[in-house]
């Protein structure tokens, strides 16, 4: 018999590891696709062995009197330094602004008041993992007969929160009321990413993009979504995309209004180097260029000068944070001098930082009392350190694309631009790719209804080719 031969039994060996080997290769690429899923513990101490408890639970935004009582003492208090003459904002946030935010702060802000907008949206606490987490879930007002609402999560990005989506929220979950049709009405679910507002600060080391990716599922998933939308910018666009490929099917699109990328290859070299001159050949198109050229200045000139907040935030974020945690003019400072620079760059040329021309005072005040009051500041930053210590192309959601439909809104504005011909190398499935004719980096805080339109756009390209059952 030819098995009972040592040579059949070689033969048979070889035979198996070569099946083996076709299997792994067959279908591990498929398995490479997905991310794991992350299942943490974020909790302080040993993990209990009894079972979380996963009730979902109102909240309301409420502060003490002692507490306001205590900011007003810090306010009153400030040491200011007296600017450069003619420096603007080219050296961070100028002081001479700053003495006009403060003294608005003391008294014309009125903190209860904004409290009363910040609790106009049903918001909820839930523990997953170990930590608290805080979400806005705002349904429809109306639905008309037979049509169902589509859930959309939606992420916010550092220095923000989840007070950045409160202009668009009645844009999607009452798009006809403000024009804007009643095809696709959504049923808006925005958290606030751990260590953020009012959700729990991770009380271990490594919570990072996938752990916070992992932690949304798990809320969506409790809220009792199988199928839903995502949407992000800033640290949202990186969460939301890994949750694509962690939970490809049950993400129906992904939409952004930021890309990163951070695996660049030979053919980004190329494009850097001739697509100015031979845009066509790289994909580029006449904005592409326009928006990316010339390079040195576009690129590595913008990211020196706009970076040194994430270097410091990715290796030293506790001491950087003690006076921003302790100063609420500081704290102001810090973040209003990026709702400045990141908004349009050439607000810095303007005395007050252009902060106005976008955004109400009382609107960036809000989002400064909602760090204040939690006390967030350096839990924030510390998601810096746990995304980038590894370095930068190192992890394994770097090295995956995502397949998901997803859809990008290009803002002419954000601090860097990524063209298509760049991005669709990550996102294989690009189904809507637009450049918006005006805006920044805090899009939907910035221009609430331009993004409404291109997410109903693209949830409509979606729906009516039913894109996400051929992913």
């Amino acid at each position: 018999e030819v098995c009972s031969s040592p040579a059949g039994t070689m033969l048979l060996e070889v035979l198996l590891v070569l099946g083996t080997l076709l299997i792994y290769f067959l279908f591990s690429k498929k398995n490479e696709e997905t991310l794991p899923f992350k299942d943490g513990w974020w909790g302080r101490g040993q993990k209990p062995v009894t079972k979380e408890d996963s009730s979902v639970r109102p909240f309301k935004v409420e502060t003490a009197e002692e507490e306001l009582s205590d900011l007003f003492r810090r306010l009153d208090q400030a040491r200011f330094t007296e600017p450069l003459e003619s420096s603007c904002f080219h050296y961070g946030m100028n002081s001479v602004h700053l003495r006009k935010v403060v003294s608005y702060w003391k008294n014309q802000f009125n903190w209860k008041k904004q409290v009363e907008v910040l609790n106009k949206y049903p918001q909820f606490k839930t523990k997953i993992q170990g930590i608290d987490i805080h979400f806005v879930h705002v349904k429809p007002p109306r639905l008309p007969e037979g049509q169902a609402a589509k859930p959309l999560l939606m992420v916010h990005g550092w220095p923000g929160s989840f007070y950045e989506f409160y202009k668009i929220i009645p844009l999607l979950t009452d798009p006809a009321s403000h024009g804007l049709g009643d095809e696709h009405i959504f049923e808006v679910i925005c958290p606030s990413i751990p260590g953020y507002g009012f959700s729990e600060a991770p009380h271990k080391k490594d919570f990072d993009s996938v752990s916070a990716a992992s932690v949304f599922y798990e809320l969506m998933l409790r809220l009792g979504f199988n199928e839903f939308y995502i949407q992000g910018g800033d640290w949202g666009c990186l969460i939301c995309t890994n949750l694509a490929q962690i939970a490809p099917s049950h993400v129906k699109g992904l939409h952004l209004n930021t890309v990163f990328i951070s695996k660049l290859g030979l053919s980004h070299l190329l494009s850097v180097l001739l697509g100015w001159y031979f845009p066509g050949l790289f994909g580029f198109q006449d904005e592409d260029v326009r928006r990316m050229f010339p390079f040195l200045r576009k690129w590595p000139y913008k990211i020196l000068s706009e970076s040194g907040y994430a270097h410091i935030q990715a290796t030293k974020p506790d001491t950087a944070g003690c006076g921003l945690n302790d100063s609420p003019v500081g704290l102001a400072a810090y973040i209003l001098e990026k709702f400045s620079s990141w908004t349009d760059m050439e607000f810095q040329n303007l005395e007050d930082g252009g902060l106005e021309r976008k955004f109400s005072l009382d609107d960036l005040l809000t989002n400064i009392m909602i760090y204040w009051v939690s006390g967030c500041i350096v839990s924030s930053m510390r998601f810096y350190k746990e995304n980038l210590q590894k370095g930068i192309g190192t992890q394994k959601h770097e090295k995956l694309t995502v397949q998901v439909p997803t859809g990008i809104a290009a803002f002419p504005n954000e601090i860097l631009h990524i063209p298509q011909a760049w991005a669709k190398k990550k996102y294989t499935n690009i189904v809507s790719f637009h450049f918006m004719p005006r805006g920044g980096h805090f899009a939907a805080f910035e221009e609430p209804e331009l993004l409404a339109k291109d997410i109903l756009q693209f949830v409509d390209k979606v729906e009516k080719e039913q894109l996400w059952k051929k992913k």
